[in-house]
């Protein structure tokens, strides 16, 4: 029998089925939040793959396109590959829940959301987070939850909670957190709630803000904490016991005997690849020597050897204040950056940050180039495209090449929203733009050279864009009452450290930011101070990017097309369009130009060729020119009647040419002068009213010499 808990979110009440569709699944959940309505289940295998020595965890985000009465474009006409925005849902569920299973915990385990139903209300990845952490808690799946997501909006300086749609169009920010619960409480409460993950952007907005919002939004979290500990008492499994190997302590004094001075060694070497290769060394030289008896040890020998890395490498911070390269905490890694390396690009900038380098590109192209977006929740047609690629070689890797993975769409997703508060408007500069990021070696902060290097290029574009932007990864270790903020990490930093951030964003503040916390009880203190710390570090970038370009170039590329915009009346818009889209069609023979045509009016004609898009432009102003009265035209007959001469003198523009004008002399037929196709000039003597035209040849031949 299902049993269903209700609570109020953010003023509108939200509920979780248990027991009633997936029976099969370890744990299954139905959310309904207002009409928006997400299926999650969480399955985790019984037994363990030979071999396998990690949690294999898949969190799959899918949004079925009958839930807004949909039927899938395309051939197929079914559901296929996750999207841009799936994925990155999936990546924020997925870094939310994967630190919060047993270290020892191996089985295979699958969470999957559904979107059954969606009003564009209320938003589908808050239900999401919700349903997926709920299901884990009532199932036997070890699970340290609770945890709970919320969207945090600001309209006006107020904070909002799970703003619509709408609401959000008008915020300035758009953070999606995360919270677990943690006992005991502080303060007198019985639990606190602690930030797990922080995925979001803003509009330039200060540090100070951004830990409010955190905070703001950590409160909102506790009803739907307090109903899944309510689900969990009433519904829940009892979960499966997740047995700790037994210490062995004499393996562990022969690992460290065997390969403790050989790691020391190997972490004091600065550069990348010479680290790797001694660390690799040490490895296998240990299991060699140590399995020689038992080859089943190797895998114990490796996660001991793993554990004295991390051991390594926090106590050189910790206890003596030094990095692996022999920076300070704050000190950023030698910067070098140049712009315009490439002839052909649109633009172009190669960005160095220690052992990491970034090559950034922009092309610029025209409305017919964005990209369509095909959600749920309505068609997005985007004209700022950014790429980014991790090719095995950043890394001295070689492997195939694959498509973009879930991690290159999140760097990528991530150093869009740096980017994009930044930019022109589309009627200041109607161009699409596409900016790829290519990682060309990688030691760390690859998506915060994306960052800066993106900056510089489009620069380098002549995209006018309002202020140079820089990102900065950071890194935090805590160990009972010390606390290390570390600026622009190292990948091992990374590894080893107890939370990850990154911060984007211009002198003025925040316009993007990531965060994954591997601890509890993050004080607001400590991330004032880390957000201040990054400020600093980004307030340095910046200037170092300065040196290279200090704002846009004047220009965009000489192989860029050129985009013209011509208004006209929206009602004249058929009238370039002409029948079938014939004038359309006559303009790009003509001159070679690309033309688009919006309802409201807007004409933007796209040509690397300059006098071929003047007489585009040209061309369009005659299709929708009015008749002005004292100028003369050449026109041609339509129709000839008794009194007189229809004639077009503009497309769809005709006027009267009455018999007694036709000539200074009396004319007694209209056919004695003129026959219907003929070219005639004719000059405007008058529009009424109505609309109507009178038109004269008389006139026109006389001020042509011609009387």
């Amino acid at each position: 029998m299902s049993k269903v808990f209700s609570t109020d979110f953010a003023g509108r009440s939200i509920s979780l089925k248990a027991d009633y569709v997936a029976g099969q699944a370890d744990g299954a959940i139905l959310a309904t939040y207002g009409d928006t309505m997400v299926l999650v289940t969480a399955v985790s295998l019984k037994t363990i793959r030979e071999g396998v020595d990690f949690l294999p965890l898949t969190v799959d985000y899918q949004e079925m396109t009958y839930a807004a009465g949909k039927i899938p474009g395309g051939f197929f006409k079914r559901e296929g590959r996750l999207n841009e925005k799936e994925i990155l849902t999936s990546r924020i569920i997925d870094r939310s829940l994967r630190p919060l299973f047993p270290k020892h915990y191996f089985h295979e385990t699958q969470i999957m959301a559904s979107v059954l139903s969606v009003d564009n209300e209320n938003d589908s990845d808050v239900a999401a987070m919700l349903a997926a952490s709920a299901a884990l808690e009532i199932s036997d799946i070890p699970f340290k939850g609770p945890i709970a997501g919320v969207r945090i909006g600001r309209v006006e300086g107020a904070f909002v909670c799970n703003p619509s749609q709408a609401l959000q169009e008008k915020s300035d920010l758009n953070l999606f957190l995360v919270g677990r619960k943690i006992v005991p409480g502080t303060q007198g409460r019985p639990y606190d709630v602690n930030l797990v993950m922080l995925e979001g952007g803003a509009e330039e907005v200060a540090e100070d803000v951004i830990v409010d919002a955190i905070d703001f939004g950590l409160e909102q979290i506790r009803p739907v904490i307090d109903l899944q500990d309510k689900m969990r008492q009433e519904a829940g499994k009892a979960k499966r016991a997740v047995p700790a190997p037994a210490a062995d302590e004499a393996l562990v004094a022969k690992v460290s005997e065997a390969a403790l001075a050989g790691l020391q060694e190997g972490y004091g070497m600065a550069r990348k690849m010479e680290r790797y290769d001694k660390l690799a060394e040490v490895r296998k030289n240990t299991v060699q020597a140590l399995t020689a008896e038992d080859p089943s040890l190797k895998g114990k020998i490796l996660e001991i050897i793993e554990s004295l890395e991390r051991r390594i490498l926090r106590e050189m911070i910790l206890k003596e204040n030094r990095r692996i390269d022999g920076r300070s905490t704050t000190q950023i890694r030698p910067i070098s950056s140049e712009a315009g390396l490439l002839p052909r690009a649109h633009g172009s900038a190669l960005f160095n940050r220690g052992e990491t380098q970034a090559l950034v590109t922009v092309t610029l192209g025209t409305s017919h180039d964005e990209q369509r977006m095909d959600y749920i929740a309505g068609e997005e047609r985007r004209s700022f495209l950014l790429h980014y690629n991790f090719p095995p070689y950043s890394v001295g890797e070689a492997k195939p090449l694959r498509s973009p993975g879930r991690r290159e769409i999140g760097h990528g997703g991530l150093s869009r929203r740096a980017l994009l508060p930044v930019l022109p408007s589309r009627e200041a500069f109607p161009y699409t733009i596409r900016v790829v990021s290519d990682i060309l070696s990688s030691n760390g902060s690859s998506s915060m050279a994306t960052v800066c290097g993106g900056c510089l290029s489009l620069m380098d574009a002549g995209v006018p864009i309002r202020d140079t932007v820089a990102g900065i990864a950071m890194g935090l270790l805590k160990e009972a009452d010390q606390v290390v903020i570390l600026s622009d990490i190292l990948g091992d930093e990374d590894h080893a450290g107890d939370m990850d951030f990154k911060v984007c964003g211009t002198e003025k503040g925040v316009t993007s930011l990531q965060m994954d916390i591997k601890i509890d009880n993050l004080t607001g203190d400590i991330l004032r101070k880390a957000l201040a710390q990054a400020r600093e570090g980004r307030v340095f970038i910046i200037g170092k990017l300065r040196e290279t370009l200090s704002a846009p170039r004047q220009d965009i590329s000489i192989y860029a097309p050129r985009i013209t915009t011509v208004k006209v009346r929206p009602e004249k818009v058929r009238d370039v369009i002409g029948s079938g889209g014939k004038n359309i069609r006559q303009i790009v023979a003509e001159t070679g130009v690309e033309i688009n045509v919006e309802d409201d009016g807007t004409v933007t004609i796209a040509s690397s060729d300059a006098e071929a898009a003047a007489r585009a432009v040209a061309m369009v102003k005659w299709l929708t020119e009015d008749a002005e009265v004292g100028k003369i035209y050449k026109g041609t007959v339509k129709k000839i009647v008794d009194f007189g001469a229809f004639v077009e003198i503009l497309p769809g523009t005709e006027g009267l040419l009455h018999i007694s004008q036709l000539a200074k002399e009396r004319v007694n037929k209209v056919t004695d002068i003129l026959r219907e196709g003929d070219e005639v000039k004719v000059k405007v003597l008058e529009v009424d009213k109505q609309g109507k035209i009178r038109l004269s040849r008389k006139e026109a031949l006389a001020e042509n010499g011609n009387p």
